[in-house]
């Protein structure tokens, strides 16, 4: 496993969102441990985001919002499926379940991602290099399809497909949020097949979810990538061919300052999560000098999409 070259992307979630998220992900970027962002166009900070991205030359991808705040399509925003009774997005579960109960129209779903891609090119000058979803709504039935159709038409070559090696193992996490994680799990599963067949590719290895918010430290971030990698090993064919000497992890994370109310969110003012200390916690970890010099000694080079 020493010989491994390690390609890994550390995307900065969420970018757009409020100025102080905007922020510690630059100062993230800036230190040397973030290497990619994703954002959330109808964030309230996302036209500043993309002149920060700009001015840093940080490489930038577009994080397909249909479940908090409002849609950037403009014959969307007053009547949707896609909006619940206060004008809003649905929101994380409540997307789920409309989906679920067959509420949701799926044409209206393509409009808004294409608008969001078109206002991406627009506050950034190009088209996302990836493209995955807020909330994982881009691997759910039906969506998943009309994401990919997306994706295709407009050239965008990755995405990020939510399956996290040693997930399983990881008894810190919540019951509630193992239980949504293992419904992500379980969708992502499904949308291989539907993202390969529209030749959208994405790392090998996905990490994020057992490492995120309060959970997150140095010593977690290694034993996610070292299971993972294990994984990987034991399932590739012996001995490893040559082009398998790389190995492309994406590590999601969401550092930033946190939200201060009314300013920020996507519409409807910033969540809980944007407002908890465990933004800056994630933030004060990713920039730990023993992370960084620990990837030095373990040859892992931090990239981005363009760099796969």
């Amino acid at each position: 496993l020493r010989m491994l070259q390690v390609k890994l992307i550390v995307t900065g979630d969420d970018f757009g969102y409020c100025p102080r998220r905007n922020q510690g992900i630059v100062d993230c970027f800036l230190a040397g441990a973030v290497s990619n962002v994703s954002l959330l166009v109808n964030g309230s900070a996302a036209a500043d985001a993309a002149k920060l991205a700009r001015r840093h030359n940080i490489p930038i991808g577009l994080h397909a919002n249909l479940s908090e705040g409002s849609p950037v399509c403009e014959v969307l925003k007053t009547n949707s499926s896609l909006l619940n009774q206060d004008g809003f997005f649905h929101g994380k579960m409540g997307f789920r379940t409309a989906l679920s109960k067959g509420l949701l129209n799926m044409s209206e779903v393509k409009q808004e991602l294409k608008a969001q891609v078109e206002l991406f090119r627009e506050l950034t000058g190009h088209l996302p290099p990836h493209m995955d979803g807020h909330q994982h709504i881009h691997v759910l039935p039906e969506v998943r399809h009309v994401f990919a159709e997306v994706l295709e038409e407009y050239g965008i070559k990755y995405t990020r497909v939510p399956i996290e090696p040693g997930l399983h193992n990881c008894d810190w996490i919540p019951q509630s949020l193992m239980d949504f994680y293992l419904g992500v799990e379980e969708d992502s599963f499904n949308t291989v097949d539907v993202f390969t067949r529209h030749g959208i590719r994405w790392p090998d290895i996905y990490i994020g979810l057992s490492t995120m918010g309060k959970n997150m430290s140095v010593s977690n971030i290694w034993s996610a990538i070292d299971a993972a990698i294990a994984q990987l090993a034991s399932k590739e064919p012996s001995p490893p061919t040559p082009q398998r000497g790389t190995v492309t992890i994406e590590l999601m994370v969401h550092p930033g300052y946190p939200s201060i109310p009314p300013v920020g969110g996507c519409g409807e003012g910033p969540d809980d999560f944007s407002q908890s200390w465990e933004r800056l916690h994630e933030l004060q970890t990713l920039i730990k000098p023993e992370l960084q010099s620990q990837y030095k000694t373990r040859n892992i080079q931090l990239c981005s999409f363009k760099d796969l």
